[in-house]
């Protein structure tokens, strides 16, 4: 399936977790206009690198959105203009449980509409799926990922517009594209060098992305340590480039991304750089990347040789605004208050619960001229 052209035209996005706000942040660094729509659904007028998107399961081109009924759907199937060509296949989703829709029902009657307009089915290798996505109103099944029940929704205004819209909606679309759901099979366990703690791939990927990782760029983290996020933005072709300021993670971390980044392990020919620095004196020239991404020590794992964790946060930002005119930066409380004493713009803030007692707060920054582009 071609996902890794720019898809032009509406299409409308699956979306995966439970965390739409997030999940849609992340899609708008392959995609423009991104709006949530219903529950784990969002549309966008354009999207590329499909493959890339860690939350985003599929892009279908829309036919259209009607009610969260068959009989709805049908109607709009029925009325709809179809310029395709060949075999055909219905998969009905009633996502997140929101809707109640008889899926299996759905994809019957949707089928027979299809048949009635002279398509054959072929529910093993169609040359065309219908996706059938029926759908509750925004925030309906909705947590940050990871969340305990009843936690408080993302303060989100696309989101929290459409909530008041209705009760929901159903959307049809030709299947489009799909993302690459291989994060299972690089679990932090499975690499050559491991630390406790290491963030999961699939988190990874969605930062790289916000901070702008692909073919092309040049990504940092001056604060490697097993180098997780720089394998992820070195799998979707950024340059990737780590310090950090112990020796036993620079070596596992060129460990992990000769891993990686290359079939046979030896690294040879991929586009990465590790150094022992230390974040607060980055070697790096004024301007030398595109983004900066970064995990900051949490509290209770902290071991600062000098100052105290505020310091060292502190004063990295300072030092990565030189760097790269954007950055992302994870840590376990949030730091906004000196990212922009440091002279960052706070474009977009998340928190993503771990566990009872650990939240990942996530800031997305820019400096203020890259705010205005």
């Amino acid at each position: 399936m071609p996902a890794a052209r720019r898809l032009s035209g509406v299409y409308v996005l699956e979306l995966a977790g439970r965390d739409d706000a997030f999940a849609a942040y992340e899609a708008r660094s392959r995609a423009s206009d991104v709006r949530v729509v219903g529950a784990g659904l969002a549309t966008t007028r354009g999207i590329e690198r499909v493959a890339d998107l860690a939350f985003t399961h599929r892009a279908s081109d829309l036919l259209g959105t009607t009610d969260p009924d068959i009989e709805s759907a049908r109607a709009l199937l029925s009325a709809a203009t179809i310029e395709r060509e060949g075999t055909v296949a219905v998969r009905a989703v009633d996502v997140r449980t929101t809707t109640g829709v008889d899926t299996r029902r759905a994809e019957r009657e949707l089928g027979q509409t299809l048949v009635d307009r002279g398509f054959a089915v072929d529910l093993d290798d169609p040359d065309h799926e219908l996706r059938a996505l029926f759908a509750g109103p925004p925030g309906a099944g909705s947590v940050a990922d990871d969340a305990d029940e009843g936690d408080p929704l993302p303060d989100d205004s696309a989101v929290n517009a459409a909530a008041a819209s209705g009760d929901g909606l159903c959307a049809l679309g030709w299947l489009a594209a799909e993302s690459d759901r291989g994060f299972s099979a690089r679990a932090p366990t499975d690499r050559p060098f491991f630390q406790p703690g290491s963030m999961d791939p699939m988190l990874a990927r969605a930062l790289v992305n916000i901070a702008g990782a692909r073919p092309g760029a040049t990504v940092v983290d001056p604060m490697c340590g097993t180098g997780g996020l720089l394998i992820e933005a070195g799998l979707v072709g950024a340059r990737v480039v780590g310090c950090d300021a112990q020796r036993k993670m620079v070596r596992g971390t060129r460990e992990n991304l000769r891993d990686a980044l290359r079939e046979d392990g030896t690294g040879q020919g991929s586009d990465f750089a590790v150094a022992l620095a230390d974040a607060r004196r980055s070697p790096l020239r004024d301007g030398s990347a595109d983004a900066v991404v970064f995990d900051a020590p949490y509290g209770r794992q902290s071991k600062i040789e000098a100052g105290t964790l505020a310091d060292l946060v502190g004063d990295a930002l300072a030092e990565i605004r030189r760097i790269a005119p954007r950055a992302v930066l994870v840590a376990d409380r949030s730091w906004e208050s000196a990212a922009r004493e440091a002279g960052w713009t706070v474009e977009a803030r998340f928190e993503r619960r771990v566990h009872r007692s650990l939240v990942r707060h996530i800031h997305v920054l820019a400096t203020n001229e890259a705010a205005r582009d």
